[in-house]
């Protein structure tokens, strides 16, 4: 991965960029200037979510920028209280109209609601079947989830977005997607801005010359997890995206590798 413009193929043969920029509690001007400012940088990918309320924002953000839609890899996902089949078709069809787009990318069930997630995933497959969405996939899916809907439904999920960080690597979910060919992608992979403060890193960083946030999302990219940070100030967005003039050494791989904790910072996906 040498550029911001590298992609992975998902199971589908669907491109998918391996870097983009997530939204998640980000709003307002500040959010479509983000937008605006992470496209003109070659940011392609943009994650968001029904739960976030900021998809009009971001449909703006991309229509103002005057990049072609067909360039850009839209994500969004289906929140908690709206699963089931017809309420998830209903929310597809909102969330479109929210991001005046005609097809999203890729859609995500965003939690595995205990009871609903098989439910909300055939829901997900008509959407797929009927060309509405190029890709779909979950989120926070741990492997027993994972195993259900592949027991219980047609199309094995593309894309599985889970935290993923120095502190919380999940080695056998990891190696699962990888075995299964769902696209592991990452949220909050600079741990809430706690990867500043861990020194193996902050050591690791100035070797290369590089920051924390730089080194732990080179990292990411290195073993082949799809990555989305995010930041609304412009030295933060174009610092992020500067990751793709080095490479980690397999021995400060192996550093990072050994600071796993299995330590969650968001919410456990068996709580649902």
């Amino acid at each position: 991965m040498s550029s911001i413009y590298d992609t992975t193929e998902l199971s589908n043969k669907i491109r998918m960029p391996w870097f983009g920029y997530g939204t998640y509690k980000s709003s307002g001007k500040e959010l479509i200037e983000g937008v605006k400012f992470a496209l003109s940088l070659g940011y392609r990918l943009i994650d968001t979510a029904e739960m976030y309320g900021n998809e009009e924002e971001i449909g703006k953000a991309i229509k103002e920028s005057g990049i072609p839609r067909k360039e850009i890899f839209i994500t969004s996902k289906v929140w908690n209280t709206n699963q089931g089949y017809e309420t998830t078709l209903k929310s597809f069809n909102n969330s479109l109209k929210r991001l005046d787009v005609d097809y999203l990318d890729l859609y995500l069930i965003h939690w595995p609601v205990s009871g609903k997630y098989i439910e909300t995933w055939k829901a997900l497959e008509r959407l797929y079947k009927d060309g509405k969405v190029r890709a779909i996939g979950v989120s926070n899916f741990l492997i027993h989830h994972l195993q259900s809907v592949m027991d219980k439904c047609e199309i094995v999920p593309m894309v599985n977005q889970i935290e993923f960080h120095p502190h919380l690597v999940q080695w056998d979910l990891l190696n699962f997607c990888k075995n299964n060919k769902i696209q592991l992608e990452a949220w909050s992979p600079l741990m809430r801005g706690r990867i500043n403060e861990i020194p193996e890193i902050v050591e690791i960083a100035k070797k290369y010359n590089k920051t924390p946030a730089q080194i732990v999302l080179r990292w990411d990219l290195q073993h082949e997890v799809v990555t989305i940070p995010k930041s609304v100030h412009k030295e933060r967005i174009k610092e992020n995206a500067n990751i793709f003039d080095f490479e980690l050494s397999d021995s400060d791989m192996k550093i990072i590798d050994s600071l796993d904790q299995n330590k969650r910072y968001g919410a456990d996906p068996n709580d649902f």
